[in-house]
């Protein structure tokens, strides 16, 4: 069975000791059949000299300004030559030293269009905190994402050859627009039913959550309608409040 080729992107900006964490989550793969692609956004903490030391373990690596996170990940998808990408930020890591060899078992023969799977919290101590809040759906499609982003952006694996660019219109929430994009192109998914990433919960979007908020209702606006956005929008109010009042478990 011929292992598929998977791009492991990651983008920093002045995130050295991050980075370190997640090179080596990277390096330490049982899985072989991976390309490793840094870009790096000119950073001035010691990170370019990181990555010059740490050369061997990266396929490709460069440090130059960009206009956003967004921009910078842009740039490693037209460095990407894997059947399969995948994103992880500075600071997040794969579950599992195993995580790509169990991915490769899950599809099998398959060549799914998209991969996806679970994503555990942890904090800057790498402490865990919980599982997602949201769960992956058994069964995934765009339009599932009216009920909000139910798969985790480094928890979902696309093939190459369906990623669009991420449109820089938007600052914050770009990659839930290029998932909902990612899936109106896949004929195929495949629900890994792994945990497949340990996400570093303060991230850029934790840290601007309302402009985030804003971009995705506008993102949802664009794909489900504005009125059903706005409906579903109030009945997330309601149930906010209801939990509130009577409990989580309410």
């Amino acid at each position: 069975m011929i292992q598929p080729l998977f791009s492991i992107i990651t983008v920093a900006r002045n995130a050295r000791e991050a980075l370190e964490t997640t090179l080596k989550s990277v390096h330490e793969q049982t899985y072989t059949n991976f390309e490793y692609i840094i870009v790096d956004g000119d950073s001035q903490d010691g990170t370019k000299e990181f990555l010059h030391r740490n050369r061997t373990w990266i396929n490709q690596w460069i440090s130059e300004p960009d206009n956003g996170i967004y921009d910078a990940m842009n740039k490693g998808l037209h460095l990407a030559t894997g059947e399969y990408v995948l994103f992880l930020n500075a600071g997040d890591t794969l579950y599992s030293d195993e995580t790509l060899e169990q991915i490769y078992r899950s599809i099998g023969y398959s060549r799914p269009d998209i991969i996806y799977g679970e994503t555990a919290l942890v904090d800057s101590n790498r402490n865990f905190i919980g599982m997602r809040r949201l769960k992956a759906p058994e069964q995934l499609s765009w339009k599932k994402f009216r009920m909000g982003m139910l798969v985790c952006h480094q928890a979902f694996i696309a093939k190459r050859s369906i990623a669009p660019d991420y449109d820089l219109q938007y600052r914050f929430s770009a990659d839930f627009d290029w998932c909902i994009r990612c899936m109106q192109k896949a004929k195929t998914f495949c629900n890994s039913r792994l945990i497949l990433v340990n996400y570093l919960n303060e991230g850029m979007t934790t840290q601007n959550r309302k402009a985030s908020l804003k971009e995705r209702f506008a993102i949802m606006g664009n794909y489900y309608g504005k009125f059903s956005t706005v409906t579903l929008h109030i009945w997330f109010a309601f149930r906010f409040i209801f939990a509130r009042i009577f409990g989580k478990n309410a």
